[in-house]
């Protein structure tokens, strides 16, 4: 059970660290690199488009996170 929580953690992090590096910030930097077509995909729409999902995603992984590092730290004891 502890394995796998780890593995899921692991998951999890990555996508928190994609969902991270892929939002806009005040200069396009990364995500300008390599998610230039998605404003094509999702709208050029800030609230409701790209940057909106990527924000969701952000906050929910992170919950997520939070969540398990607890449970592993109990179940660790």
């Amino acid at each position: 059970m502890y394995t796998a929580f780890m593995v899921i953690l692991g998951i999890v992090s990555v996508i928190l660290i994609l969902s991270i590096l892929l939002q806009e910030g005040n200069s396009d930097g990364l995500s300008g690199s390599i998610a230039g077509g998605a404003e094509q995909l999702f709208g050029t729409k800030r609230g409701r488009g790209y940057q909106s999902i990527l924000n969701k995603i952000t906050i929910v992984t992170s919950v997520v996170f939070i969540v398990l590092s607890l449970i592993l730290v109990t179940i660790g004891k």
